[in-house]
């Protein structure tokens, strides 16, 4: 290899040291920045493109084929979710010092059950109680935590149909609410309980799982609650959100 090729990725590495923690910073936030444009329009308009086309093929195959074109539809539905997530992410992590203010829990976690109802029609999902009208402390992000565990509660289940079950109740004297999603899926083993949240882990070895679930810890923990799983009865996980109640 000549010295002028060994030469250029130095020059690369001292242009790279000569800027403050200031600049590089900045450069990595325009690197994000550029990043979740593109996942947010030229990725995920191709993969609803790849949808669009899927469905007009449900006439055009046979049974043999309809099994597999189940498949594609599935996992771009699945690809076009994770890009909401990962927009979601980008956001949170672009963010300069938002503070988090008052949310009502009543409207923000029927809209998503309604929304996620909507896009899983195989799923049975079921409201126990009525959802209390109380003021969290959140923002607009926390939409994005319902969604991700709802819709997690769906995707990664292995029953025919998926069951989901959503309470939220007030506590007022600990000041908190707390909202309950179960599922009827394989369950989560507890010695993974702490990790799934953790950034990369894949739940339920399944893509994406993990981005979401850490999307959703790291949001709570800005609203200063915790994220946590249990198991469900007689099967199945239920993810426990505790949010901090606004004062009157």
């Amino acid at each position: 290899m000549s010295e002028e090729a060994n030469a250029e990725p130095d020059r690369e590495a001292d242009a790279d040291g000569d800027l403050s923690p200031e600049e590089r910073l900045k450069r990595q936030r325009d690197d994000l920045q550029l990043l979740n444009q593109v996942m947010r329009h030229d990725i995920r308009n191709d993969l609803q493109l790849v949808g669009a086309y899927a469905e007009l093929l449900d006439d055009h195959v046979d049974e043999e084929g309809k099994e597999y074109l189940d498949v594609i539809k599935r996992n771009t539905e699945s690809a076009v979710s994770l890009t909401t997530t990962v927009r979601d992410l980008a956001e949170v992590m672009l963010r300069e010092d938002a503070e988090p203010s008052r949310v009502s829990l009543d409207r923000v976690l029927s809209q998503q059950v309604e929304e996620v109802r909507s896009a899983y029609s195989e799923a049975v999902f079921t409201v126990e109680g009525s959802f209390p009208e109380a003021d969290v402390v959140g923002d607009e992000m926390l939409s994005s935590v319902f969604r991700n565990l709802l819709r997690n509660a769906v995707q990664h289940n292995d029953e025919t149909p998926p069951k989901v079950t959503v309470s939220a109740t007030v506590d007022e004297a600990d000041g908190v609410a707390e909202v309950r999603i179960a599922d009827n899926g394989p369950g989560i083993p507890e010695d993974q309980r702490d990790e799934i949240f953790g950034k990369g882990e894949k739940g339920l070895d399944s893509p994406g799982a993990g981005i979401g679930l850490y999307l959703v810890r790291s949001l709570v923990e800005i609203y200063g609650g915790d994220a946590r799983i249990e198991d469900n009865e007689p099967k199945g996980a239920v993810f426990v959100v505790r949010l901090p109640l606004c004062d009157a």
